[in-house]
């Protein structure tokens, strides 16, 4: 197909309504797309008038929230990354610490596997395990509270 044929095509499609065209000749084919701008959606609140509110029915009601699980005192061991919690060096293993262990500084506390390498946390502070806040095998997030010492 001639190259001054699409040209044409094109001025015809962008003078005309007409999103798409198509044109077939023996076994070439052509199909010139015009793009549509796209439209943003637009929130229009309607003004809230206090006497005629719709009824109470309507309006789902919102389930209370779940206060957060209650944190013993002490110091928190935060996930130093994203990985997953093993409480134990292999599977079957005893768990590195137990909740009523006493802990000194420097004592593994857990491994955190991240991009298949097992990164030993070791304990900053002395004291005795209050709480495991993570289950073995559970993938954690930077920053998540893993045992609190006290």
């Amino acid at each position: 197909m001639d190259i001054r044929k699409v040209k044409k095509l094109i001025e015809l499609l962008e003078e005309s309504d007409v999103a798409e065209i198509e044109i077939t000749e023996g076994e070439e084919s052509v199909r010139i797309t015009r793009s549509q701008p796209q439209v943003q959606p637009q929130i229009i609140q309607a003004p809230v008038q206090a006497a005629a509110a719709a009824p109470a029915a309507a309006v789902p009601p919102v389930a209370p929230v779940a206060a957060a699980p209650e944190m013993p005192p002490g110091t928190i061991v935060e996930s130093p990354m994203v990985g997953t919690f093993y409480s134990a060096p292999s599977p079957g293993s005893r768990s590195f610490v137990e909740v009523g262990q006493t802990v000194a500084v420097g004592d593994t506390l857990c491994i955190i596997e991240a991009m298949k390498i097992l990164n030993q946390i070791d304990s900053e502070v002395a004291g005795t395990v209050r709480a495991v806040l993570v289950e073995d095998g559970r993938p954690v997030e930077f920053g998540e509270p893993l045992i609190v010492i006290d």
